[in-house]
């Protein structure tokens, strides 16, 4: 039987982390994306054989992939973000 549980990558500014949202406490991180999506798939297998030892139930992942969704903003310079904003408060 093969279970599949979505990871999530995000890039900070030095480094990448991930986590498993039906697998609480379980990520990792690392210098490169590479280094962790090999990482993460490590933490998933030793998290799950750790709940196996703990006689806990391994959770059915409930998590899908969704997508992404694409902005473009039409705001080409700062000037004019600063005149949005002022609009938007006012």
């Amino acid at each position: 039987m093969t279970i599949k549980y979505l990871y999530i990558i995000e890039q900070g500014k030095n480094n990448f982390s991930a986590y498993v949202p039906d697998l609480p406490g379980c990520a990792a991180a690392g210098k490169t994306k590479a280094e962790t999506e090999k990482l993460i798939k490590e933490a998933i297998e030793f998290h799950i054989e750790g709940m196996i030892l703990q006689g806990e139930k391994i959770p059915v992942p409930s998590t899908m992939k969704s997508g992404f969704f694409k902005f473009r903003s039409a705001v080409k310079s700062a000037s004019k973000n600063k005149q949005l904003r002022k609009r938007a408060i006012a």
